[in-house]
């Protein structure tokens, strides 16, 4: 037994002895990678960024999980790959130094519309998991997995260094030109370059009446997005829409207010903002009036948002980093000008001042932000000075508007802290309902009798309060009910025959008035807005995607019976309908359609066209 056992030991140590070192079972182990972790890490990585397009209608902390969840994955595969993926120690440190420092370069070198959110969002996720690819595709092979994964990371991070953002849409999905090409913008700007001057379409002493403007301000009158006296067709394959005119336009998220057959909006010029004058027939621009200033913000890009009011022969705009201007109707010439955040000792907000102004009562009322007494601001019409301030929450996106509650005139004014109702001579509460938010308030206040239907965000939905006096004299403000089956975000609704109309995220929706229960949920027309003819109870609705779409208001379904693709690119802004001409406009163009109205209906309009 012995010599048998020697026998057997010697052999053994000879086999070692003689085998090659490519046999040693210490060189197979550290050749391959652990890469099943990086393989879960790329699976939630992708899984997160599908998440918005699985749910109908994500809160926004489940966008925000979306969209920055994965850049806290692709941190994650680094850590994997210096602790966890069994790589020689030399291995580790060169491609860890290697892909941080191509990732400092890449991002270094992006398009300024690219930085800052889009590269935590897009670049650095896409870059660190194309890392990751090619180490656990070539894990077996340790002289190639480290240089290929590289080579794949640098691929993907340099691709983005040829790409710009014109912004994103409503589900924050960036629009991406190659850096080379011309924005809208740039191309605007050459052809308004190109453009021979011409003399003014009307002199200075042309008489122009803006007394019975059919559309002042932004939404109308009282900024309830109702047209009255209008019905149209339906018919639109028989009676399809005329287009009078169609022109570029630069970028501005403001609608048109109208009056006297003239537009006035408000655009962005490079360096400049403008606020312009449009020939509402042909689309010729009469007048416009420029000025130093610039906002862009990464969502939506650049421009004005807030629209002009037409009031005491006056055009009053705001622009998109603060500064409040009186301007002649006939001619653009200046008149007076603020600066908000001079008066409100602030900088503009994330996505810039917006509030359109409310004229009334010899006061140009506008939401400012500052802190105290500097939230809303109400200035003289004819002089520009401040007649008074009061506190009125940090952010707004919403803009001061005439109600009557119990008889009582006022302001109604949606901030972040709430909504409030102040005095118009002095800016006094009347009535305030606290309800305190961090994130941002866009939408204006809908008013029905003594109800009042307003957003609270689109986390929490929308709400109704009952405003009136009790037996004693003092306000009582009954909070009926919150629902979160209408979450519009920047999507004004509409109220017809007890029920609301609006967005719900992307999506056309239909709530009751009195319960604030869904009746339905359809029509993907992305974060559009909507407008009522209230004779016919029809909505009007643009889409996201520039398309028109004419719907019949029922409780009952979507009854959508006709549309049409009015112009292109995101849009945004409000539509106008001016008895049976639509205007509508984007951050590249901006068009006028004929639609065809009822019989009945026709010489009505007409009449109501030419004044």
């Amino acid at each position: 037994m012995t010599n048998e056992s020697d026998s057997s030991e010697s052999e053994n140590i000879a086999s070692v002895v003689e085998a090659s070192p490519s046999d040693a079972p210490v060189a197979t182990t550290r050749s391959s990678l652990r890469w099943w972790p990086a393989v879960v890490l790329l699976a939630a990585m992708f899984a997160l960024r599908m998440v918005p397009w699985l749910m109908e209608s994500p809160s926004l902390p489940v966008m925000m999980l979306a969209f920055m969840g994965p850049a806290g994955l692709g941190i994650a595969l680094i850590f994997w790959w210096c602790f966890a993926s069994r790589a020689p120690l030399r291995e580790k440190a060169i491609g860890s130094a290697a892909v941080v420092l191509i990732a400092v370069v890449s991002i270094a070198l992006l398009h300024f519309s690219l930085r800052g959110m889009f590269a935590i969002v897009l670049v650095i996720p896409t870059g660190l998991a194309a890392f990751a690819i090619g180490l656990v595709v070539w894990s077996g092979k340790p002289p190639l997995r480290v240089p290929i994964a590289l080579a794949l990371a640098m691929v993907t991070f340099g691709y983005w260094n040829l790409l710009q953002n014109e912004g994103t849409n409503g589900s924050f999905q960036p629009q991406l030109l190659w850096r080379w090409q011309p924005t809208a913008e740039q191309r605007y700007l050459e052809e308004l370059a190109e453009r021979q001057p011409s003399e003014p379409l009307i002199s200075d002493s042309t008489p122009v009446s803006l007394a019975s403007a059919p559309w002042p301000a932004f939404r109308g009158s009282d900024r309830s997005g109702v047209i009255r006296g209008v019905t149209l067709q339906s018919d639109w394959d028989s009676a399809p829409p005329t287009q009078i005119w169609k022109q570029r336009i630069g970028p501005g998220w403001s609608s048109f207010s109208v009056a006297a057959n003239r537009l006035y909006t408000q655009e962005q010029r490079g360096d400049m903002e403008a606020v312009i004058c449009l020939d509402a027939d042909t689309g010729t621009m009469i007048w416009d009036f420029t000025y130093p200033s610039r906002f862009w913000e990464a969502i939506a890009g650049a421009g004005p948002r807030a629209t002009p009011t037409i009031a005491d022969e006056g055009i009053f705009a705001l622009g998109a980093d603060g500064i409040l201007l009186r301007l002649d109707a006939v001619n653009g010439k200046e008149i007076w000008r603020r600066d908000l955040k001079q008066d409100a000792d602030r900088k503009p907000p994330t996505w810039g001042f917006s509030a359109s102004p409310l004229v009334t009562d010899s006061l140009v009322i506008v939401h400012a932000g500052g802190a105290g007494d500097k939230g809303l601001f109400a200035y003289d019409v004819e002089s520009g000075e401040i007649v008074w301030s009061v506190p009125s929450g940090n952010h707004s996106y919403s803009s001061a508007q005439l109600a009557t509650f119990d008889d009582r005139r006022g302001v109604l004014m949606l901030s972040n802290d709430g909504l409030q109702f102040v005095s118009v001579s002095d800016g006094q509460t009347i009535w305030q309902h606290e309800w305190k938010l961090e994130n941002y308030r866009a939408l204006q206040p809908l008013v029905v009798g003594p109800t009042v239907y307003f957003t609270t965000s689109t986390q929490e939905g929308t709400r109704r309060l009952t405003a009136a006096r009790g037996d004693n004299g003092a306000w009582e403000i009954a909070d009926d009910w919150t629902t979160r089956d209408m979450k519009s975000d920047y999507n004004d609704y509409v109220y017809y025959d007890g029920n609301l109309y609006g967005f719900d995220g992307g999506v056309f929706a239909c709530v009751d008035g009195q319960t604030g229960k869904r009746h339905w949920k359809r029509g993907r027309y992305g974060n559009g807005q909507c407008l009522l003819l209230d004779d016919s109870g029809q909505l009007l609705i643009a889409t996201e995607r520039g398309e028109v779409v004419l719907v019949d208001a029922s409780p009952e379904k979507l009854d959508e019976t006709a549309k049409f693709q009015a112009i292109e690119g995101k849009t945004w802004n409000h539509p106008v309908l001016i008895g049976s001409r639509l205007y509508i406009r984007n951050a590249q163009e901006a068009a006028c359609y004929q639609l065809a109205v009822v019989a009945g209906n026709a010489e009505e309009i007409l009449a109501t066209e030419d004044q």
